[in-house]
């Protein structure tokens, strides 16, 4: 059992401290579903979830209860039952439904549902979509998504504690800016190269550069939906050192497909070069790719990328910081729209404990941008459990959310807020992708 008080919004628009129990003891499986608006299952995560009859069953009963609100002109979005929050999306002609006892917001399943909805996009595109289902209102989609289980099952691990996912940022390597720099100039396409829209180096699931269009830049949902093509098994698991795959940006044109060349440095996770395009001269790209690897090698560019890695420089600790009390902390520059964390050390080393910091961080997030249903946003969020104390801080340049000892008192964690945002300010050349080139 967590016991902690919650500061929340008094007259000034700040904050008041309300108490609240929550029984958090344990971290089951989410269970997701995916259903046609005809009631055909799509897609689903529980355990078990072969089982035809249990699962028709299930999908049956979901399926009434939208029909029910529809019918009346409105939209189930949760059932709230015990510690068990239903949560429904409703994308026709597709339902995407999640069963969770976390204790997290409504948002938050929310935004995983949202995420798997851009993962069915990403392979089926929603013009795609809309014809087949008008076309037949009972068609089984799990015929055309047949193979497509891996993804949508690496995009809810991912999701389970990818804090930049939660806070729709990209999470850039910690990198030397003179390092990141080279890298980047050596993957600027040149003018021969045509309808190339980004090309973007991968190291550690985390973004070394992006190189875009001087127009446009690419959405976070975009890029996570990439990441996650990446890292899902049949490909990381490839015999070939390069492939190419077609996917939809669904932030980008939910209607059409885009192809990505991807080659990877070497046969671990150093790093893979991704190259997205809308045209279609493979050749030619394949070739300017190829050479954009032969060249990082022998500028020593991949042997300084490998070094650091080796020498952990590309990770930091709390510890680095000296702050007193300080146990781990998530600041997402809001101009960059990048984010940036230590690693996740004791206490929160264990997968258990990463869960419930997790949840406590998605709680200050929620509460911030008031996600779920909210008078308004706040400027601050305190809380406080038998093991730790945490707090959201929303400024104009950042947001912060930093977890502390519990002994310390508000005002330390105020203290603490600062010397965090001081740091990185100091560091941001390296914490931050800055001035990418483009074209």
């Amino acid at each position: 059992m967590t016991r902690y008080s919650k500061q929340v919004r008094n007259s000034t628009n700040h904050s008041f401290i309300i108490c609240q129990t929550v029984t958090v003891s344990r971290y089951p499986p989410r269970e997701y579903f995916i259903l046609t608006d005809a009631g055909k299952p799509v897609f689903i995560s529980r355990p078990g979830g072969t089982d035809q009859d249990n699962m028709a069953s299930t999908v049956g009963v979901m399926q009434a209860l939208i029909s029910v609100f529809l019918d009346e002109g409105d939209k189930l979005r949760c059932i709230n039952a015990g510690r068990t929050r239903i949560t429904f999306l409703l994308r026709s002609p597709l339902y995407y439904v999640c069963a969770s006892s976390w204790g997290e917001p409504e948002s938050v399943t929310r935004a995983h549902l949202e995420y798997l909805h851009l993962q069915i996009l990403s392979i089926v595109t929603a013009t795609q979509l809309r014809r087949i289902f008008e076309r037949r209102t009972n068609f089984d989609l799990r015929r055309l998504l047949n193979g497509a289980e891996p993804f949508m099952t690496s995009l809810l691990d991912r999701l389970e504690g990818d804090l930049a996912m939660t806070t729709a940022s990209l999470h850039c390597l910690k990198l030397d800016p003179n390092l990141r720099k080279r890298i980047a100039d050596t993957l600027v396409p040149h003018s021969k190269i045509k309808d190339i829209l980004y090309v973007i180096l991968i190291a550690k699931d985390k973004v070394v550069t992006l190189i875009r269009p001087r127009k446009h830049s690419i959405h976070p949902a975009d890029l996570h939906i990439i990441l996650n093509t990446l890292h899902s098994p049949s490909i990381l698991n490839s015999p070939a050192s390069a492939s190419w795959i077609p996917f939809c940006l669904p932030k980008f044109n939910p209607s059409g497909f885009v192809n990505a060349f991807i080659a990877f440095l070497r046969k671990d996770d150093t790093g893979a070069q991704i190259c997205i395009t809308g045209g279609g001269d493979f050749e030619v790209i394949r070739g300017w790719c190829e050479t954009v690897i032969t060249r990082l090698k022998e500028e020593g560019t991949l042997h300084a990328l490998v070094n650091a890695f080796e020498s952990r420089e590309t990770e930091y600790s709390v510890s680095e910081l000296g702050i007193p009390g300080l146990r781990h902390f998530v600041y997402k520059s809001r101009a960059q729209v990048q984010v940036t964390l230590p690693s996740f050390e004791d206490p929160y080393d264990s997968t258990q404990e990463r869960r419930r910091l997790v949840t406590l961080y998605q709680t200050l997030h929620d509460a911030i941008h008031a996600r779920s249903g909210q008078e308004g946003p706040l400027k601050l969020q305190y809380i406080r459990t038998e093991t730790e104390s945490v707090m959201g801080w929303i400024t104009q340049p950042f947001e912060l959310y930093i977890a502390l000892s519990p002994r310390l008192p508000k005002s330390a964690a105020v203290g603490a807020a600062n010397a965090v945002a001081r740091w990185v300010k100091k560091e941001e050349s390296r914490l931050f992708l800055q001035n990418a080139p483009v074209f």
